[in-house]
């Protein structure tokens, strides 16, 4: 087990930079101070052919569960547990071939692909190493091959046993003249925020799964404080933007309960200029919502 430990920390760093060497150490001290934990969390990945190929192509479940990751203050057996939940999850959902290819950074599956011809403006549900600190997947919209918005994720079950859904952080664009893309991406999608349009997206990705509940992290859950800015105001604020899409502040601080459907306005209440604009929304969003439900159907089991 030692020894099998060893071998995906070799996986993981690299070992002929002095910073990775000392990061394998620390992997390997903590994963000694849990053992027990660490064990178990191994042969759950052994007990099937799926979860061994899964850790294959992907040792970093190995190393989340030692690294304070996920949401500010999770313990290492809640990782470990969030860990095992998730692939779980992924098992009774998602049909053999794509547990493997998502779970081992080895997919990109289409979920929606725009209509318009002069750009290639696509979403897709992935994972790879760099989100790993959020999550244990990611739904990401891309434009030209370039990251536009991204939602990491985990799945899990709530105190019921029903399925939900974990956002652990959403991030934007960060490439030159972002803000003239966004604008056009706004543009085209009828004035519809292209935030706002990967968490719809991200809603009607867990309708198809049948997800009961979507909670999201807050400024408080953030696992690190890389949102803060050097005079502690705030670059992004999961907070204001949670509860501008209907979400509300759970018991634990940390997390927000999001809806599963964007609440529509009526016609009736929207100023008689502007009914075009939002009626060519709908429908940009109706076909968002049929994309999404007929392309989940040929991944899941």
């Amino acid at each position: 087990m030692i020894g099998e430990i060893l071998n995906l920390g070799k996986q993981i760093y690299d070992t002929s930079n002095p910073r990775e060497l000392h990061r394998l150490i620390v992997f390997l001290g903590r994963s000694l101070i849990h053992y027990p934990a660490m064990k178990k969390l191994w042969l759950f990945f052994q007990e099937d052919e799926q979860r061994r190929k899964i850790l294959e192509k992907n040792p970093f479940p190995m190393e989340q569960v030692t690294r304070a990751f996920f949401y500010a203050g999770s313990t290492f057996e809640e990782r470990c547990e969030l860990v095992h939940k998730h692939f779980e999850i992924l098992q009774k959902k998602f049909c053999k071939k794509w547990v493997v290819l998502l779970g081992g950074f080895d997919g990109n599956y289409l979920v929606w692909d725009s209509a318009e011809k002069d750009i290639d403006w696509k979403t897709v549900l992935t994972f790879e190493p760099g989100q790993r600190k959020e999550g244990m997947m990611s739904l990401k919209m891309t434009l030209d091959k370039d990251d536009l918005y991204q939602m990491m994720f985990w799945f899990g079950y709530d105190n019921n046993d029903e399925t939900v859904m974990w956002i652990g952080a959403m991030q934007g664009p960060n490439m030159e003249h972002a803000r003239d893309i966004i604008k056009d991406i706004t543009k085209r999608s009828h004035r519809y925020r292209t935030k706002n349009l990967i968490l719809y997206m991200m809603q009607a990705v867990a309708r198809s799964l049948k997800v009961r509940h979507i909670y999201a992290v807050s400024n408080e859950g953030y696992y690190a404080m890389n949102h803060m800015r050097s005079d502690r105001k705030l670059k992004t604020n999961f907070g204001a933007f949670w509860e501008e899409c209907g979400g509300s502040l759970t018991a634990d601080p940390r997390f927000y309960e999001l809806p599963l459907t964007e609440q529509r306005k009526a016609m009736d209440e929207v100023p008689t200029r502007k009914r075009a604009v939002y009626r060519r929304r709908f429908a940009f969003q109706d076909d968002v919502d049929r994309q999404i439900a007929a392309n989940m159907e040929n991944i899941l089991k």
